[in-house]
């Protein structure tokens, strides 16, 4: 069994920063793929990046590459999502989730934790 739990979310202006963090426990290493996904009021989830658990690959969806950047520390088995240039758009609750397809798909990851709310305001 796997436990992710999300922490760092918050309120930042247009154009500000935040870092979140994913902390694994379990048998983590039963499962390939790590990542962050998100899901706005309203809308579907959606896969933001994912990483391989050798950290050699990684995967961005066409609206956050160049601003957001996953990494991990895995000492610390600990993932993070460091998120630059935030918009009003990417307000959402930011799940971390591990699974065994390299893929931004939300349904083939699964094992999720219970997600921490980013607010973006103008």
């Amino acid at each position: 069994q796997v436990q992710l739990v999300e922490s760092g979310g918050g309120s930042v202006q247009v154009g500000g920063s935040l870092r979140l963090s994913c902390a694994a426990s379990g048998y983590i290493y039963s499962l390939s793929y790590i990542g962050w996904f998100r899901q706005a009021p309203g809308k579907e989830r959606e896969g933001v990046a994912v990483n391989s658990a050798g950290g050699s690959s990684t995967l961005y969806a066409a609206s956050v590459k160049g601003r957001f950047a996953i990494s991990k520390d895995s000492a610390k088995n600990t993932l993070y999502l460091k998120m630059n240039s935030l918009k009003l758009e990417d307000t959402a609750m930011y799940f971390c989730a591990a699974g065994n397809v390299f893929t931004l798909r939300p349904g083939d990851f699964p094992a999720w934790g219970q997600g921490t709310q980013v607010t973006v305001s103008s």
